[in-house]
C-alpha cells in the first residue's frame, strides 16, 4: 500500500486529507498520515477571536487525534525539520512536552506522494525588536499566549494593581486580522465588566491600527476599506494610515518618520511569508515570499511527487499576480490536490488549478460585518454589509465544518456550536 503523508493540518490540510481518507484510503489503496506540530486544529481566519477570548479551542477546535480515528488516517504529531527527496523521506523533530522532556524522539517517515500545506507566517521585514517584544497570532499558541497576557492586563487595571488606569494595545497591520482583532478587544473590554471587572470598560481600552501603506485593508476593494474604517473610528479605534514602523521596543514603536507610538501591548499583524525553512532547505524553487513554486497541477517544479497547497504554495494568476494567501485559496486548491492524487492513482491525467475569487468579508465582531461577494467570478463585485454578510461570514465557516467533518456530523457540530455559544459564557476567562 503506498504512502501518502500530509504536513500542516490547517484549513487546506485538514480538508485534504479528510478527503483522501474517504476514497483512498477506503478503497485501500493508500496509507495516509497527517503531521502537525499541534495538537488542535482551529481555523486560521479564527486565531484573533482566539486572542481576544470571544472563542474557546476546546469547542471550536477539531482535535486531530479523534479526527484520525473516526475518518481511518493516521496523526503523527511533530514539527518537519528535513526533506529528503531522492529517499522519499521526511525528518521530524523530537517531540518534547512544556518541561522539555523528551516524548518521542527524532522521527524519519517514508513517503511515496506528500503534500505539504504548512501554512505562512507574520513577514516582520527584518525590523529591529519585533520578534522580541511583540505577539503575533500566526498559530494557536501565539493567540492563546496573547489572551493570557491581554487577560493579565484587564486584570492589572480593574484591581488598580497598576499605576496605569488605562490599556494600550497597538496593532501593526491593517489587513483582516488587524481589524478583526481592534474591534474584537473594544468589545471584550466592555464584556469584561460582566465577568468579574466592574471596574473595566471600552473606556479605558486604546487600540491604534498602524497601517505603513495609504490606507487599511489594501488587499480588499476601496468601498470595504472606507467602510472598515469609519466602522473602527466611530468605535474610537486610532487608524493610523501611511504610517511606517522602524523598530520596536518594551515600551511600543518608534516610526520612519522618527515618531514616537508608545504601547503596553503589540501585535504584529503586518506582512504573510511562508515559513524561512522552505527556503533554508535549498530543495524547491521558491519566490521572494517563500512560497514553493508549483506547476498548475500542484506538484513542486522540482519534485513531481511533491504537492504543495495553502498559504505556502507559489502560483501565478493569468493575470501575473500570486494566488493570495487565503482561507478561501487552501480550500479551492485542497479540492484539486485531492482530485489529482486520486488521478494518480487511477492512471488518470491531472487537473489543473484555477484560483476563483468568491469575494472578501472583514467582521468587525458584533458592531459590522463589510465585504463583497462575487470578485472576479462574474467579473463584478456586490458589496454587502449588516446581517447579510454576518450570515455569509457564518457560511463560510459552516462549509469548513461539513467539509471537515462530513455532511451529518459536520450539521451536528454547527448545532453543538450554536448551544455552547448561547450557554457558554462570552468571555473565555483562562
Amino acid at each position: 500500500m503506498k504512502k501518502i503523508i500530509v504536513v500542516g493540518g490547517g484549513a487546506g490540510g485538514l480538508e485534504l486529507v479528510t478527503r483522501l481518507s474517504r476514497t483512498l484510503g477506503k478503497r485501500g489503496d493508500a496509507d495516509i498520515t497527517l503531521v502537525d506540530k499541534n495538537r488542535t486544529h482551529i481555523w486560521k481566519p479564527l486565531l484573533h477571536e482566539v486572542a481576544a477570548g470571544v472563542i474557546d479551542k476546546h469547542s471550536d477546535g477539531v482535535d486531530y487525534a479523534m479526527h484520525a480515528a473516526r475518518h481511518h488516517y493516521q496523526f503523527m504529531p511533530g514539527t518537519l525539520t528535513g526533506i529528503n527527496p531522492d529517499a522519499r523521506t521526511i525528518e521530524l523533530a523530537a517531540l518534547c512536552d512544556e518541561d522539555g522532556d523528551e516524548i518521542l524522539p527524532p522521527r524519519t517517515l517514508e513517503y511515496d506522494e506528500l503534500v505539504l500545506a504548512i501554512g505562512s507566517v507574520c513577514n516582520d521585514f527584518g525590523t529591529p525588536g519585533v520578534a522580541e517584544h511583540c505577539y503575533s497570532l500566526d498559530s494557536l499558541q501565539g493567540a492563546e499566549k496573547f489572551h493570557r497576557a491581554l487577560l493579565n492586563q484587564l486584570l492589572r487595571i480593574n484591581q488598580g494593581s497598576t499605576d496605569k488606569s488605562s490599556l494600550h494595545v497597538a496593532i501593526v497591520g491593517g489587513g483582516a486580522t488587524g481589524t478583526e482583532l481592534a474591534a474584537q478587544l473594544h468589545h471584550i473590554a466592555n464584556l469584561a465588566k460582566t465577568y468579574g471587572m466592574p471596574a473595566m470598560s471600552a473606556e479605558r481600552l486604546k487600540v491604534s491600527i498602524i497601517e505603513a501603506g495609504d490606507r487599511i485593508l489594501p488587499a480588499l476593494p476601496e468601498r470595504i476599506a472606507d467602510s472598515a474604517r469609519q466602522a473602527l473610528l466611530k468605535l474610537g479605534i486610532e487608524v493610523l494610515e501611511g504610517t511606517m514602523v522602524a523598530q520596536a521596543d518594551a515600551n511600543g514603536f518608534t516610526t520612519k518618520a522618527d515618531t514616537r507610538i508608545d504601547a503596553d501591548m503589540m501585535v504584529w499583524a503586518a506582512g504573510v511569508k511562508a515559513p524561512d525553512f522552505l527556503t533554508s532547505m535549498d530543495i524547491f524553487e521558491t519566490n521572494r515570499g517563500n512560497q514553493i513554486l508549483v506547476t498548475p497541477t500542484l506538484q513542486s517544479t522540482v519534485h513531481d511527487n511533491i504537492f504543495v497547497i495553502g498559504d505556502c504554495c507559489g502560483i501565478k494568476q493569468e493575470n501575473g499576480q500570486w494566488v493570495p494567501p487565503r482561507a478561501q485559496s487552501a480550500h479551492q486548491m485542497a479540492s484539486v490536490a485531492a482530485t489529482n492524487l486520486i488521478r494518480l492513482y487511477d492512471g488518470k491525467p491531472l487537473g489543473h488549478f484555477q484560483y476563483k475569487d468568491y469575494g472578501s468579508l472583514v467582521h468587525l465582531s458584533k458592531y459590522s460585518t463589510v465585504g463583497s461577494l462575487m470578485g472576479s467570478l462574474a467579473n463584478s463585485s456586490m458589496f454587502i454589509e449588516g446581517r447579510l454578510a454576518r450570515l455569509v461570514y457564518v457560511s463560510l465557516y459552516n462549509m469548513h465544518q461539513l467539509a471537515v467533518h462530513g455532511k451529518v456530523r459536520g450539521v451536528l457540530n454547527i448545532l453543538v456550536r450554536k448551544l455552547s455559544s448561547a450557554l457558554s459564557p462570552r468571555l473565555k476567562l483562562h
